[in-house]
């Protein structure tokens, strides 16, 4: 089965459900859902823009890098055959 078609009987079955709200439920329902998708956008727009900019620290790039490297941790254990 493809996706559309999956997608297509989802939506159905819940039409289905929903036929038996009233006037006002259902327009409750289409506001909330609204407002699900525009939070959604402004939620992925702010998230692709904080992908982006300048590292911010005090710190000199050579002190990030000796952290860096003192922070690192060997737990490797040879096993004896």
């Amino acid at each position: 089965m493809k996706t559309i078609d999956i997608n297509t009987t989802l939506i159905e079955g819940y039409m289905e459900m929903l036929d038996n709200l009233s006037p006002g439920n259902k327009l409750d329902l289409i506001s909330k859902l609204t407002l699900s998708v525009k939070t959604d956008l402004t939620d992925r727009k702010k998230s692709f823009y904080k992908a982006f900019g300048a590292w911010d620290s005090k710190q000199s790039a050579d002190d990030i890098i000796k952290d860096i490297r003192s922070s690192r941790t060997f737990n490797r254990q040879i096993e004896n055959l």
